[in-house]
């Protein structure tokens, strides 16, 4: 579980958006984020994932664009933490330019089963409605975990929210319903989530067939009044 940050590890610490040169540091900690599901969606080698979230992370548009990201730079300027926002309201035009984005990446015939094994993956990961947010790609460097730099980061993420962050611009954050989604094995990260306010939203449906058991997921609701210190 992660400690507070004391003011003046805080002090150290940059909290912004994201900007189309952080690719190469945080494509790393995107991919961190979610090992298990990027190897089962694209289907390739770790670096190879690496070097397609970089790729990605540098269009303007699309879930892994560096718009949907915020992150947190230390003293000397490094990325050392990744968030992303999906605003319900704003993801109509991803699907489609999730699939434009692997065909030009990775040419047609490879993209096909990937986006295949995307709809399986989807169907555990369900996008946010248009009255939700669904923050993803939560990562920090490995040297810095365990010192509340993500705790640090998503404090940020929701100040910004409510200065508009999520691409919808709105103001209304409060009326929004914040969601994520966590292994079952990553008992870990769960334990933080819940200590951030988060609680089990109940399964409604078993997980698919084809899908992976070590994929099985836990969906995740910000709970305000739920935060522990």
């Amino acid at each position: 579980m992660e400690a507070p940050l004391g003011a003046g590890a805080r002090e150290a610490l940059t909290f912004r958006p994201a900007r189309a040169d952080d690719a190469a540091a945080a494509a790393p900690l995107v991919f961190a984020s979610g090992e298990r599901e990027f190897g089962f969606f694209l289907g390739v080698a770790p670096q190879a994932c690496i070097a397609f979230l970089q790729y990605a992370f540098a269009l303007s548009a699309g879930r892994f664009s560096w718009r949907r990201h915020r992150v947190v730079v230390n003293a000397v300027g490094q990325v050392v933490g990744v968030l992303a926002a999906h605003d319900g309201r704003d993801i109509l035009p991803d699907d489609p330019h999730i699939a434009w984005t692997l065909m030009r990446y990775f040419g047609v015939w490879r993209t096909v089963p990937m986006l295949l094994r995307g709809l399986v993956l989807e169907q555990e990961l369900p996008k946010p409605k248009r009255s939700q947010t669904l923050v993803a790609h939560c990562a920090v460097a490995a040297a810095t975990r365990g010192q509340g730099v993500f705790s640090a980061l998503f404090g940020d993420a929701q100040q910004a929210a409510m200065r508009g962050f999520s691409t919808g611009g709105s103001q209304e954050q409060g009326s929004r319903e914040i969601l994520l989604d966590v292994l079952v094995s990553n008992t870990r990260a769960a334990a933080l989530y819940r200590r951030l306010g988060f609680v089990d939203v109940p399964r409604r449906r078993p997980p698919s067939r084809r899908l992976p058991a070590e994929l099985e997921s836990i969906r995740m609701r910000f709970d305000p009044s739920k935060t522990r210190r």
